[in-house]
Formats: C-alpha cells, sequence, structure tokens
C-alpha cells in the first residue's frame, strides 16, 4: 500500500472516531446534575437478575460482550508476550547454579501468606456476585499467591508448582469457558450471553444465574494468563540471561554470588 493510500484510510478512520466523540461530547448530561441514566437503569436490573454485587453484574452480566473482549485481548498479551520472551537462536536454557540467601522472615512470611492468598483469590472469585471483587481481581490474587514462592527464594520450587503446559491449558480453557455460555444463551434464548441460568436467591452463592459462572471463567483465565506471563520474564530473566552472561568474553563459567542471576536464583 502506496504512502497516500495509508494516508486516505487514515483520514477516514480519523474522521469517523472524531464525529462520534463529537456526537458522544455534545450529548453528554450537564455536570454536576442529578440525572445519571446509566446508574438509575444498571442498579435496579442488577438487583432484578439477583446480584448483590452491581458491578459484577454490569461486567459479567449487563454488558458481558465488553468483558469477553477484554478477556481476549488479556489472551492475546500474554500469547504476544511469550513469542517476544522465546529464546533467540544464540541464546539456550541453562540453570544457574543455587546461590545466595533469603532471610528466615521474608521465607517464614511468604510460606504463611501463600495458602492465606490462595484462599482469599478463591473467595473473591467464588464470592463476585454477592461481595465485591470477581473474576479479574481474584485471578490476580491467585497468581500473586502462587509467586510468593519466589519471594521466599525457592525459584526452583515455583517452576514445579507451576507446570506451563498445564496453565497454558486452564487459560484457554477459562477464555473457551466464557465464549461457551454465551453460545448456550444463543441456543437457549435466541442471544448470545444471555442469562439463561435461574437467578436463585437473592445475596446467596448461587444467585445471579451465569454471573457467578462467568466469573470463575475469567478468574481461571486470568490467574493462568498471569502464571505463564510472568513465568516468561522470570525465565529470560534467570535462565536465558544467565547463559548469555556465561557465554560473554572472560565470562566465568559459573555465575558467582554477588552477580544478578546468581541472586535472582535461590533456593
Amino acid at each position: 500500500m502506496s504512502r497516500s493510500a495509508r494516508l486516505v484510510v487514515f483520514l477516514i478512520g480519523a474522521g469517523c472516531v472524531a464525529a462520534m466523540f463529537a456526537v458522544a461530547f455534545f450529548k453528554m448530561p450537564a455536570f454536576g446534575g442529578s440525572m445519571h441514566l446509566y446508574r438509575d437503569l444498571a442498579v435496579p436490573a442488577s438487583v432484578s437478575h439477583y446480584t448483590a454485587n452491581v458491578v459484577a453484574s454490569v461486567n459479567f452480566d449487563q454488558r458481558a460482550i465488553d468483558t469477553l473482549g477484554e478477556e481476549t485481548i488479556l489472551v492475546a498479551s500474554v500469547i504476544g508476550a511469550a513469542v517476544l520472551l522465546r529464546p533467540a537462536e544464540e541464546e539456550a536454557e541453562m540453570r544457574p547454579k543455587a546461590v545466595g540467601r533469603t532471610l528466615e522472615a521474608t521465607k517464614l512470611a511468604g510460606y504463611l501468606l501463600l495458602p492465606v492468598t490462595l484462599l482469599i483469590g478463591l473467595d473473591v472469585v467464588l464470592h463476585g456476585q454477592v461481595t465485591p471483587g470477581g473474576g479479574f481481581q481474584g485471578g490476580v490474587i491467585l497468581a500473586t499467591g502462587l509467586h510468593l514462592l519466589y519471594v521466599t527464594g525457592s525459584y526452583r520450587a515455583l517452576d514445579r508448582l507451576r507446570p506451563l503446559e498445564l496453565f497454558d491449558t486452564g487459560e484457554a480453557v477459562g477464555a473457551a469457558a466464557f465464549a461457551g455460555v454465551g453460545i448456550a444463551g444463543i441456543v437457549v434464548a435466541g442471544n448470545f450471553l444471555a442469562n439463561i441460568v435461574p437467578g436463585g436467591t437473592f445475596g446467596q452463592l448461587l444467585s445471579a444465574g451465569t454471573v457467578p459462572i462467568l466469573n470463575g471463567a475469567v478468574g481461571l483465565e486470568v490467574g493462568c494468563g498471569i502464571v505463564v506471563l510472568v513465568a516468561h520474564f522470570l525465565q529470560q530473566d534467570i535462565i536465558i540471561s544467565a547463559q548469555a552472561e556465561q557465554a560473554k568474553p572472560g565470562g566465568s563459567s559459573e555465575p558467582q554470588a554477588g552477580e544478578r542471576v546468581g541472586t535472582a536464583e535461590r533456593s
């Protein structure tokens, strides 16, 4: 495509976006007014769907297709990072020698907080339709809890606890489950992501229809995706970089205790 053709395509797209922004801007309610149409419609709709957490109802019921798009963006980001961080032709993976020392207080705090953090993450995911939080927040907490093993200085234990093949599969299953619920809505009710599950009892764990199902799917996808993403960054810094540093002219064949790689790999 020539430069002039690209410029024409850009001007057409920019003109359309500018027109939509202008229409949205001039149709906005006056600043400081008491009229909030979205609020007045969203809250009653959430309560009628037996969702105590209005934010979860908006995210996973009233505009669930937008949440599906956000989830897809996260999947694409993880795939892109994995591709960019894969070993180059001149690089090779090599386990660095275990050296360095972690404070005993840090180890104790990490080991004690790990199960607590995982339980909190599960609670946030499972009760997302009842209390503040949900799949996105709970997935982040779950991934954080798992990486407390790295904070304790045990990268090898973290590596054993999170087999990437399993978490890759979990990320794909979470994304597919969200889309599958949407397709089930088409089959049963004729609308994509229609709330086809009984609402249950307001404020209970099994209330809100499909909202807790979508919360669980997003929690699985986000948690697994973050684990995979961080794993590739850690591998690049600890394993692949270790080989690159050792390959430098005059470099030592083994990492020393004072080197960056050595201090990163603690067990």
